[in-house]
């Protein structure tokens, strides 16, 4: 892989991509922005309940703002990789780095959570309950275990937004396109976070620490591995790459808007006092030799009329901040990033910012992550989601002739771009039934859920 390489215009799923006023990777984020699964993260929790009074942050807030950061780094790293003599020679890589790569980072983060089910992380941890229930040594689940391969069964016990987000953009629905959304290999590239297999998934190797595709999606990210250069990972008899280098801009991008935003969301909720959120922005902002502390200070304390407005306001020079200090980070890594060496993410990488970082993460944890009406919000999804899954797993892995006329009248509720032939096997069952709850909102899950139980009709 070099700079020359790694990046590509053709698009998922199509032979030529047709021409337009807009670049290629300008056509990925209006796709992206314009599509249903995008759509409906507007009512998907981020960290927060959904908005009564106040108003916090869902998952389309986040994915917007998460896609205006990594713009930035995408102009930022992008100029300086232009000028490099290997890049600057060439005719199709000088002109991508210049014009194109802010164009592809922030198409990769409005896409970054498409996977992502309802309720928050709780509903990744839900989906897999069920399977995982079934992972026991009784004889009826043992047999059910049996349906599975080793590498099917790792994919539903441990269910995995990040996977599913490629699935989401590249799979072919019943009467759809081929190809899914048809982005550039580019964008889809910058999304595999974790380029590896279910099974070849380990807590301690960062690019490995989860896994980037389902095995019904195999076929899929080899042909993107390929097409972009990617590097292998030595592992004997599992499939595995090393990370993108575009990845690591993405997940900067997604770190400094989640630490930061949902710092600010606690203070709007009263979560956290005036005091405790502006002190660690101020010391953020502290180390960006561009702003001077002193009438940051100053503007912050004019602003504390309306304490928000402040807080809003070293929100955004906080941001900036972490935006340089990160760039500069990968551009001082950017030769073991490229190799597939480089072990960190770009924010933990930032030695005098370690401190107040670790705080945010620590106040966060506690008083943010911990709050009652966050851990309300993740038993009542845990509960929603896994009721789903079983419902509709069960009727699906019954046969057709002994069904019973419930599990029949709830295999009929999917809709027919989630219908499945009764010949596939069980995971193709299976993951078309979690294409669809996956990709339900908080609000349509926990009304399925209720009308499913009779509590609601």
């Amino acid at each position: 892989m070099t700079w020359n390489n790694c990046f590509s215009p053709k698009r998922f799923g199509m032979q030529k991509g047709q021409d337009d006023i807009r670049t290629q990777y300008e056509r990925d984020w209006d796709r992206i922005i314009f599509s249903s699964p995008f759509r409906r993260l507007q009512n998907k929790t981020q960290v927060f309940p959904l908005p009564e009074e106040v108003f916090v942050h869902n998952r389309l807030t986040h994915s917007l703002e998460v896609s205006s950061v990594g713009r930035s780094l995408g102009k930022i790293i992008g100029k300086k990789i232009s000028e490099l003599p290997q890049v600057k020679s060439d005719e199709n890589a000088r002109p991508f780095y210049r014009n194109s790569l802010k164009n592809v980072l922030s198409s990769a983060c409005l896409a970054h959570d498409l996977g992502n089910p309802a309720f928050g992380h709780s509903g990744e941890e839900a989906i897999s309950k069920y399977f995982k229930k079934r992972d026991t040594k009784k004889p009826e689940d043992i047999e059910f275990k049996a349906m599975f391969s080793d590498a099917e069964w790792q994919d539903l016990i441990t269910f995995e937004g990040n996977a599913n987000a490629l699935r989401v953009l590249t799979m072919q629905q019943r009467d759809r396109n081929k190809g899914g959304f048809r982005l550039t290999y580019s964008t889809i590239g910058s999304i595999l976070k974790y380029p590896c297999e279910s099974l070849a998934s380990d807590k301690k190797i960062l690019h490995r620490k989860k896994y980037g595709y389902f095995k019904i999606d195999e076929e899929v990210f080899l042909d993107i591995a390929n097409e972009l250069n990617m590097i292998p990972d030595d592992i004997a008899s599992r499939i595995a790459y090393k990370r993108h280098p575009f990845v690591y801009l993405v997940e900067a991008a997604d770190d400094i808007s989640y630490n930061i935003i949902d710092f600010e969301d606690a203070h709007r909720l009263g979560i956290l006092s005036y005091e405790e959120v502006s002190s660690a922005f101020l010391e953020i902002i502290s180390h960006n030799p561009k702003d001077n502390i002193e009438w940051v200070t100053e503007q912050a304390e004019i602003l504390k009329g309306d304490p928000n407005e402040s807080i809003a306001y070293l929100r955004a020079k906080s941001i900036n901040a972490l935006i340089h200090k990160c760039a500069d980070v990968f551009w001082d890594k950017k030769e073991d990033i490229l190799k597939g060496i480089y072990q960190k993410s770009l924010i933990e990488d930032i030695p005098e910012l370690q401190s107040v970082m670790q705080r945010i993460e620590k106040k966060s944890i506690e008083k943010i992550y911990n709050a009652r009406k966050v851990v309300e919000l993740e038993i009542a999804g845990f509960r929603i989601m896994s009721g789903l899954v079983e419902d509709f797993v069960f009727s699906a892995l019954t046969p057709e002739n002994i069904r019973d006329k419930e599990q029949k009248k709830i295999l009929q509720l999917l809709p027919k771009q989630f219908s499945f032939d009764e010949s596939s096997t069980p995971y193709v069952k299976v993951m078309h039934i979690i294409d669809f709850i996956s990709g339900m909102t908080d609000v349509y899950a926990l009304k399925l859920y209720r009308n499913l139980r009779g509590i609601e009709i």
